[in-house]
């Protein structure tokens, strides 16, 4: 390493981005592409770093493949920062193999961290929290240890174990004191003070009550059947049946459970699942059609019985039920609770979260734009989007879940 190459990496380290640059920016060869490219990042030049990244990474030799795995992570871990969530990972795992082969801990330790975020934010826990599995934080910096803790406490959230939660952000933030470093500090502040903030509100025959994530929890492992609006599914006990993709079937649930114990009348049930005003015979029999679709997806949690007017939803041994609402209304819930990570999303992102396709988001995010709910940063293919951060209530429950939490 040369006298300029390493007073641009001492300069990095104590974060003298510009003073880096004068050293090396008229370098070409691979070790000066790099050190460019992570000067551009702290700059908040995503984009040039990434090519920066690229060009270091085909510039290295056979021989250097530890180089060159270095620069796979560092272009991973700008792409996530830039909420660029598409293409495949395989790079990113061969180059932790190879980082791990060459006993370079630390960047096969962040090389792991950048995969499981990257799957968090897709909502593909169960494949994150095997990612974080193979990642011992064992002897390692302090500030990758309070990464590799604050993943798993969001992976806690989003499953509801509040208690493994809060230790893992104890943990956090013991390890981002002792790294003394305040931007991630202030994350794990960020989260928690998220456990005090509601997360959903409960629907009561008086009105509406506000839930923070410990009571959200206690009632979903509680004997009382849950519509969950939240997640677009129903609860009872550890049993849990999704209707996020059937949704005239968790409309007539949730009315269902809105009126419990009492029963709903035809014609409401229509209009609410069927978006009809003016019902005939013929909407009544698909009503009937989709009652059975529903008791069929509840054989076990609960019976649909008819009555005279319409349809009523009963419990064995008489438990409750309770409908959990968003803590904010409308159908792009989950939507605004993605943009409001303060980070700049792509529609193709948002769609790979979401599991929509991308025109549907994009008419989505028309609609919240004209509400002034979210802003547009770019213009064509570079076009971002993004929200004011929620400071009102946390978006835990809003955002994407791949598996069923217990």
């Amino acid at each position: 390493m040369d006298s300029l190459i390493a007073a641009s990496a001492r300069a990095l380290a104590a974060g003298d981005s510009l003073g880096a640059l004068r050293r090396i920016a008229l370098r070409d060869d691979p070790p000066a592409l790099a050190l460019r490219g992570i000067a551009m990042a702290q700059l908040g030049e995503f984009g040039r770093a990434r090519e920066l990244f690229k060009r270091a990474a085909r510039g290295f030799g056979p021989h250097e493949a530890l180089a060159r795995a270095r620069c796979v992570v560092a272009d991973a871990e700008v792409a996530l920062a830039m909420r660029d969530l598409g293409g495949s990972t395989r790079s990113l795992n061969a180059a932790a193999a190879a980082l791990l082969a060459h006993a370079d801990m630390p960047n096969a330790m962040l090389a792991r961290l950048v995969l499981a975020r990257r799957l968090v934010l897709l909502g593909k826990l169960d494949a994150a929290s095997q990612a974080l599995q193979d990642t011992p934080p064992h002897a390692m910096p302090a500030r990758l240890v309070a990464g590799h803790a604050l993943i798993c406490a969001e992976l806690a959230l989003r499953t509801l174990r509040i208690a493994q939660a809060r230790a893992m952000l104890a943990h956090a933030q013991t390890a981002a004191s002792a790294a003394n470093i305040p931007a991630l500090i202030a994350e794990v502040e960020t989260v928690r003070a998220a456990l005090a903030r509601p997360a959903a509100r409960l629907a009561q025959p008086g009105g509406e009550r506000a839930l923070i994530l410990d009571e959200v929890a206690r009632l979903l492992h509680s004997d009382a059947l849950v519509v969950d609006a939240c997640r677009r599914g129903i609860r009872a006990g550890n049993r849990w049946r999704p209707l996020a993709r059937r949704p005239a079937l968790f409309t007539l649930a949730l009315q269902l459970a809105r009126a419990w114990p009492g029963d709903v009348d035809r014609d409401t049930l229509i209009a609410q699942a069927f978006r009809l005003r003016r019902p005939d015979d013929t909407h009544r029999a698909r009503l009937r059609v989709e009652m059975g679709r529903l008791r069929a997806v509840l054989k076990g949690l609960a019976h649909i019985d008819a009555t005279p007017r319409g349809f009523v939803l009963r419990t064995p041994g008489e438990h409750a039920v309770a409908v959990l609402l968003p803590p904010i209304d409308g159908d792009r819930a989950s939507l605004v609770a993605l943009l409001s990570d303060g980070a700049a999303w792509s529609t193709s992102a948002l769609a790979l979260a979401l599991g929509a396709s991308q025109r549907t988001v994009q008419r989505a995010l028309a609609a919240l734009e004209e509400e002034g709910r979210v802003c547009a940063l770019g213009r064509a293919r570079a076009r971002r989007w993004t929200s004011p951060p929620l400071t009102e209530f946390t978006t835990t429950l809003l955002l994407p879940v791949g598996w069923s939490f217990g």
